[in-house]
């Protein structure tokens, strides 16, 4: 039977006081019951951090990133085209309003039903009316990439000439705030309660507690909070990729649509295993199904690796380069982030629960904790290089892209954390080294003679107990902030997809040479500066190009700006700068003739001034073929 750790304490009590004489020694004080302001600070920090998570996480979290359209961005057709055709970097899914395409005078046109091109999962494809005005058309369009997060913006394309934009432009959907807002949070749980849940029973089968009933209710609050932020994400799944209200979130349409789609399958699956495993500890608990050890641990470890796999074949896994290595990858990443991080909480509440007087419990356990943490860690650290260079793809992509900061912020405090461990197992190895008394203890008495004379007690320095606390509170609070950190990557625009340009590409469908479409963000640091351009290089090869170039502002829509400025640099051969000298054409920018004299990868800058003393210079490379 495992004894109440406060039974433990009490009696630890006893024997420490009769061994001193009954007298406690100054500062030496039983543990408090009444909780610190640090200690309150981590237990509200879960709830402070979906906070912040809502003020730093991207608008968009798009993950797969156009690489061509047909007809290109900008560009001005003698006749009408039959169809708009978008290729992405991986697989995108439709949805049933993927498509919207808007007239010159900005009324919806009717088209046919959205698909794929030629088979092609990572091309859209959308029928368009037989007969087009003459006119500039705007297109807006939403899909999901691959790694179930949806992907949205806007062309235009102009029918014999080019017209003014209409004064009210078509509404932008990129994203509904709240639903963002709720979806965010309902992950962030999910992956903070997952932690708890794997973490605790890791801790318990491996560092064997002398007794585990204080967390029995840490690990049933971790398990309830994982099935209610499950379903709340699979109720909010098909208002996140429509950019809809969270309140058409219980609609039957909704519901089956989630039930059709890649991830809302791996969501039930996940509510289904954990169906499973309730069922398991209750016929555990009642004591009418009796299973070894081993195979209780068996059936544990198969049961946490399928709640991984929930993840990892929902995210950036399951898109990109290398699949299954990936996916096997962010399994190990998730399994050993929870070990740590979820046991470093339970061992942080164990801390808690043992009185500083006690010798035995707190000696064994964290230095069990110890050697599972550097497993963990030596895990993460070899799956999260492998991940980081999937995700980055190159240096530049590392401090160039949101991803590749927001990975710099997490391993900045996963270093933290790492600090925060050595001062652990510094505290957890003067926990296991004797003290002065019991090496004492085990001297011999003199066989003839008069009996040594008994030392002085030495002055009780800080005891190792009370500082471990305090070390592994430091990690728990950085290890909040990791998930944080974690649910912020996982939405937001992969480095190596974020920094691929749109090289010429032909479709197989047309066989039309599209241009190369490069969108550049900018941020001048003023309120309301920031946005991105998108510049259109028609055909993109050596000779003789056009080149267009549109604003959108912070909303998405289109901006109009006193000045734009592009040039082009060649490094390879130290040519350039080349000014594009763009004119302003009302609502859009463009040089009718610009030569590019040589191919290469070369490095185009945009200045972008968006008043009379706020503007940036920001660049993007792009690919000029022969």
């Amino acid at each position: 039977m495992l004894r109440d750790a406060d039974n433990d304490g009490a009696h630890g009590g006893d024997r420490e006081r009769a061994r001193d004489g009954g007298r406690r020694p100054r500062g030496r004080r039983g543990p408090s019951r009444r909780p610190t302001g640090t200690f309150l600070l981590v237990l509200l920090l879960p709830a402070l951090l979906p906070a912040l998570l809502l003020g730093t996480a991207p608008p968009a979290s798009a993950h797969a990133v156009l690489r061509a359209t047909d007809p290109a961005d900008g560009t001005v057709l003698r006749t009408a085209p039959r169809h708009v055709t978008l290729a992405f970097t991986e697989s995108v899914g439709l949805l049933t309003d993927s498509f919207r395409v808007y007239d010159p005078a900005n009324r919806r046109l009717r088209t046919g039903p959205a698909g794929h091109a030629a088979g092609r999962s990572d091309t859209a494809r959308v029928t368009l009316p037989a007969r087009l005005a003459t006119g500039t058309y705007t297109v807006a369009w939403r899909v999901v990439s691959a790694d179930s997060h949806p992907v949205s913006g806007a062309l235009t394309f102009s029918v014999g000439k080019r017209t003014a934009a209409p004064a009210a432009l078509p509404p932008d959907r990129t994203e509904n705030g709240a639903t963002t807002a709720l979806h965010t949070i309902a992950r962030y749980l999910a992956y903070l309660s997952l932690a708890l849940l794997l973490g605790t029973a890791a801790f318990v089968a491996y560092c064997r507690p002398p007794t585990t009933v204080h967390l029995r209710a840490p690990a049933l609050a971790a398990a309830v909070t994982l099935v209610a932020s499950t379903l709340a994400v699979y109720l909010l799944r098909a208002p996140y990729e429509e950019a809809a209200s969270p309140t058409t979130a219980f609609s039957l349409s909704a519901l089956t649509h989630t039930a059709t789609t890649r991830p809302g399958r791996l969501l039930l699956l996940r509510l289904a295993l954990l169906l499973l495993a309730a069922v398991a500890v209750a016929l555990l608990g009642t004591r009418r199904v009796h299973l070894p050890r081993r195979a209780t641990l068996a059936a544990a470890t198969a049961l946490a690796v399928a709640l991984a796999l929930t993840w990892s074949a929902s995210d950036h896994a399951s898109a990109g380069v290398q699949v299954p290595a990936a996916i096997v990858s962010s399994t190990l990443h998730l399994l050993a982030m929870a070990a740590w991080l979820g046991g470093l909480a339970a061992l942080l509440w164990t801390l808690r629960r043992t009185p500083e007087t006690a010798a035995a419990p707190p000696a064994r356990v964290p230095a069990r904790f110890s050697r599972l943490a550097f497993t963990s860690v030596v895990v993460l650290v070899v799956t999260g290089v492998y991940q980081s260079w999937r995700g980055l793809g190159s240096w530049q992509a590392l401090t160039g892209t949101t991803y590749g900061r927001t990975l710099l912020a997490k391993l900045a405090v996963v270093t933290a954390l790492l600090l925060a461990a050595a001062c652990s197992r510094t505290w957890t190895a003067r926990l296991t080294r004797p003290t002065g008394a019991a090496v004492r203890a085990r001297v011999p008495e003199p066989a003839m003679g008069p009996p040594l004379p008994e030392l002085p007690p030495e002055p009780p320095p800080d005891p190792p107990l009370r500082l471990l606390r305090r070390s592994v509170l430091l990690e728990a609070v950085a290890a909040a902030l990791v998930l944080a950190l974690t649910t912020l990557l996982t939405s937001t625009v992969p480095g190596r997809a974020a920094t691929e340009s749109a090289p010429a590409v032909p479709f197989a469908a047309t066989g039309v040479q599209t241009a190369s479409v490069i969108t550049i963000p900018f941020d001048t640091g003023a309120p309301g500066g920031h946005g991105k351009v998108q510049i259109t290089l028609d055909p993109g090869r050596v000779g003789t190009d056009s080149l267009q170039a549109v604003v959108y502002g912070p909303d998405g829509g289109l901006a109009t700006v006193p000045e734009l400025r592009v040039t082009l640099t060649l490094p390879a051969q130290r040519l350039g700068p080349l000014d594009t000298r763009l004119t302003d054409r009302g609502g859009y920018w463009s040089t009718p003739a610009f030569t590019v004299p040589l191919p290469g990868t070369w490095t185009m800058k945009a200045t972008v001034r968006v008043s009379d003393l706020d503007q940036v210079t920001v660049s993007a490379p792009v690919r000029v073929t022969r």
